[in-house]
């Protein structure tokens, strides 16, 4: 059972449905610091080392406050206990799953792409790689996918897409409709493709640079703050219950 009081720092659409997430089933929450505060639900991710809010914020918490949130590396924060929720396997993989979904939703509606029939390349078999492929499949889009080790290439065909050592992709983009990047390593840093293929980031770092790249970096909070503010509220109870 949960007894402590939560701050949720609403500096997000998504934290703003998570608050209301946590009161509907019977949290008690503060509506500004007060000296009975437990824990603090800040976004995700969270603040960079010398954000001038969160030195502002701690001043007025209690010393053995809880700190949740994602990428929680501040030297600020040095001294208390900290929940990473980008520390959290779950997190991520539900993350990385509405991530997924948020990028083809893009590609349909705003990038007006019919994706039945177009050649897709997935730059990465990570957590967002690995989502993407059966949800392109469902569209029935021909996915390819690039990837460095021998193991995930031959996972990657034996489940039936195409796959393509990361060495040799640059000389592979040009025959794609449509190009996800998921590594947050600059791989291509000028990608030569048709004119007409659409290219998507959506690595935490850019890992191609070049024209008309769609910067698909942070979607959840933006595409999807409901399902990203009902995921951090679900992480934050199980991880601090």
């Amino acid at each position: 059972m949960f007894n402590g009081t939560v701050l949720c720092v609403r500096r997000s659409e998504a934290v703003r449905y998570a608050a209301r997430c946590l009161t509907g089933i019977g949290m008690q929450l503060a509506d500004k610091c007060a000296p009975d505060v437990t824990h603090v639900l800040l976004p995700v991710p969270s603040f960079t080392a010398g954000d001038e809010y969160l030195a502002h914020l701690l001043t007025q918490l209690p010393d053995d406050v809880i700190i949740s949130g994602g990428n929680l590396t501040s030297p600020l924060l040095e001294g208390y206990r900290c929940v990473d929720f980008l520390r959290d396997p779950y997190y991520l993989a539900d993350n990385a799953a509405i991530t997924a979904e948020c990028a083809i939703k893009i590609l349909e509606n705003q990038l007006k792409t019919e994706l039945p029939g177009k050649q897709v390349l997935i730059i990465g078999w990570g957590r967002i790689g690995k989502c993407l492929c059966p949800m392109l499949r469902q569209k029935e889009a021909h996915v390819s996918v690039a990837a460095r080790k021998i193991s995930d290439l031959a996972m990657i065909h034996a489940l039936g897409y195409g796959s393509i050592p990361i060495g040799d992709a640059a000389n592979e983009t040009k025959r794609f409709d449509v190009i996800l990047n998921t590594v947050p390593i600059l791989l291509f840093p000028q990608i030569e493709t048709k004119p007409e293929c659409i290219k998507m980031e959506l690595a935490s770092k850019p890992g191609m640079t070049g024209a008309n790249i769609y910067d698909g970096r942070g979607l959840p909070g933006k595409i999807s703050p409901m399902k990203s503010g009902e995921l951090i509220a679900k992480t934050f109870i199980r991880l601090s219950i």
